[in-house]
């Protein structure tokens, strides 16, 4: 790396042990891509329950990389396993690995990249999973957990970008990744029923 590796601690006191872990991750993301800029790691406890005890922590991490930065946010959510820093840390760098070893494969060429992400409009929204609906006029489903940002703010009629998935789902045919967007950056028009 061309700048040592940051670690922030916000409403978590420092651990050497668990210092320890990040630095070897940091340190094995080399494997996944070896022009790594900068590293930034960054783990707080955004809650605590009545005894002060962590209801999860959440953990940040990003890397520089040639023309642009890879970030992974990894929030406790309900996932009861992240209570425990150690794992918590470990899935934020499984997830930060999955992305370098992607951008490294998209720099060699052994991904096709497109010229750009199919985009639509959101067309129903439920209490966490939604319908979009593609310029070519395809209908997918997406969760919540698909949606970059905050799917409260989603409307129906709301621009977005979508990562279509291989498979269907048990919904029919799904996204993956769902990206709000604004009106200018929506390619052409969805075409209206009759």
């Amino acid at each position: 790396m061309e700048e040592p590796l940051e670690i922030s601690w916000v409403d978590v006191q420092a651990s050497e042990e668990l210092e320890r872990l990040i630095r070897e991750r940091a340190e094995k993301m080399h494997r996944y891509f070896a022009r790594i800029t900068s590293a930034r790691v960054g783990i707080e406890v955004p809650h605590r329950n009545g005894q002060g005890d962590p209801l999860g922590y959440h953990v940040s991490i990003q890397v520089g990389v040639p023309g642009q930065e890879l970030v992974v946010n990894h929030d406790p959510g309900e996932d009861q396993k992240l209570t425990d820093p150690y794992v918590a840390v470990r899935r934020a760098f499984d997830a930060m690995d999955k992305q370098l070893e992607t951008f490294s494969q998209k720099v060699r060429g052994d991904v096709k990249t497109h010229d750009s992400a199919p985009s639509g409009r959101v067309v129903r929204l439920f209490n966490d999973y939604g319908f979009v609906e593609l310029i070519d006029g395809r209908e997918l489903f997406f969760g919540e957990v698909a949606v970059t940002g905050s799917f409260a703010e989603l409307e129906v009629g709301s621009p977005v970008e979508v990562t279509p998935a291989d498979g269907e789902g048990a919904m029919g045919p799904q996204a993956t990744m769902v990206r709000p967007i604004s009106e200018l950056q929506l390619v052409g028009e969805i075409p209206s029923r009759t």
